[in-house]
């Protein structure tokens, strides 16, 4: 009988998942932070322990095997046990001191966040902040971040989460773009001008359709997904886009059109797994942030 296998290292069966889940030598190592060479030696030393052939080369990266397809939700299941185990043993942590990670979108990580934590850091001095600006969904239950600050109601479960407040949307346009196009004067002298809009999200569509509008991509000339970019597009004259009327407010080359135009405002939420938010450092800086953020919403 063969020597039953206790003591494979857990290192190798993170590389086995993020190359079985990326599809490739490359993609694994960027999610890992390592290198494509040390990726490639751990999924041999993985196979050489386990005595199998876990994936077959493609022009285009590697598959999984048959036995690889097998071991694969073992292997996932080992990965959330690990982090369960994370998640519990950070919840019994009682010091004001450590690392905090925090997610936000690009717009909130630039204008609306760095007072704030520099207060944090000038009244927390042993807290260290992680600050990972990002407008897609960080999984908070498999610790990719400790807090994010979302501009939707989070709906995983075992997340707690606060409703902040809810901050005003306008359509906006730089004055020099006004000077050279005219200012529209009714809605449906709106849509002819130029627009700034989504490129690959369709989140402005939807809300403009939710409202009765029957647009489409092609409707804007000017298209970013990027929410800092897009305020930069505008402030520069690309043409009329939606902006977050606290931030446009502060640039009086901005000009305000169709102020009673209703449109929908945007939701801020704070949110973290719930075990993890009773670690005291991690209380501590949401009660921080919460009260930073604050004067956004008054």
């Amino acid at each position: 009988m063969d020597k039953p296998l206790t003591d494979l290292d857990w290192s190798l069966v993170q590389s086995f998942l993020a190359v079985a889940e990326t599809g490739s030598l490359s993609a694994a190592a960027r999610r890992l932070g390592a290198s494509q060479p040390t990726l490639g030696r751990q999924v041999r030393q993985i196979e050489e322990a386990l005595d199998v052939t876990l994936f077959t080369r493609q022009p285009r990266g590697l598959r999984l095997t048959e036995t690889g397809a097998e071991l694969l939700p073992h292997a996932q299941a080992m990965r959330d046990g690990m982090r369960a185990f994370g998640i519990a043993a950070a919840g019994r942590a009682e010091r004001l001191a450590g690392p905090v990670r925090i997610t936000a979108s690009g717009v909130s990580a630039h204008h609306h966040l760095p007072p704030v934590l520099a207060r944090i850091r000038a009244l927390e001095p042993e807290i260290s902040l992680d600050l990972v600006p990002s407008d897609h969904s960080e999984n908070l239950l498999y610790r990719e971040a400790d807090i994010a600050l979302r501009m939707y109601r989070p709906d995983q479960l075992d997340i707690v989460m606060k409703h902040l407040g809810d901050l005003e949307l306008g359509l906006y346009a730089a004055q020099g773009y006004l000077d050279r196009e005219g200012r529209p004067e009714t809605l449906d002298a709106l849509w002819r001008h130029d627009l700034v809009g989504m490129d690959r999200s369709d989140t402005m569509l939807r809300a403009m359709r939710e409202m009765g509008l029957p647009a489409t991509r092609d409707w804007f000339a000017t298209r970013c997904d990027d929410f800092v970019t897009t305020v930069e597009l505008v402030r520069a004259g690309c043409g009329i886009g939606v902006l977050q009327c606290n931030l446009a407010a502060r640039d009086p080359s901005l000009m305000r059109l169709f102020p009673d135009l209703p449109i929908p405002s945007l939701p801020v939420y704070l949110a973290a797994h719930e075990a993890i938010r009773r670690v005291p450092r991690i209380r501590r800086v949401w009660d921080l942030l919460e009260e930073g953020l604050a004067p956004l919403f008054s």
